[in-house]
């Protein structure tokens, strides 16, 4: 075993033992200083402050999630983005060649969208 390994370990140790008597103290501290009064409101299975009513149903348009996805994925393509471009300076070119197709098959995407008419609010 190398020098000064098992004291590596006990730092560890040491430190998920007083991690958890942290957390436990909290649960204990809330058990003991939280206030605790019962209401009917309560016992009730969504507790917002108002009692539940007869159900009321409202048709959201696909739109939104179409929107939202289309806003995630090109996100997702702006966090592909900024590693490509430090890794495209110390690199070889089969980098950029492999971005061009990545890019590529976003603008597919996108233009696919956009002929099927999602990009449009009506």
């Amino acid at each position: 075993m190398p020098e000064g390994y098992d004291a590596r370990w006990i730092a560890v140790v040491l430190a998920a033992g007083v991690g958890l008597l942290a957390v436990l103290g909290l649960f204990a501290a809330n058990l003991f200083l939280a206030p605790r009064r019962s209401s009917p409101d309560k016992a009730v299975a969504y507790e917002s402050g108002i009692r539940p009513g007869p159900i009321n149903r409202s048709q959201v348009n696909i739109r939104y999630y179409v929107f939202g996805l289309l806003f995630l994925i090109f996100d997702v393509e702006a966090v592909f983005l900024f590693p490509w471009t430090v890794v495209f300076l110390r690199s070889a070119p089969a980098v950029f060649y492999e971005m061009l197709i990545f890019i590529g098959i976003l603008l597919f995407g996108l233009a696919y969208a956009w002929r099927k008419g999602a990009l449009r609010w009506r």
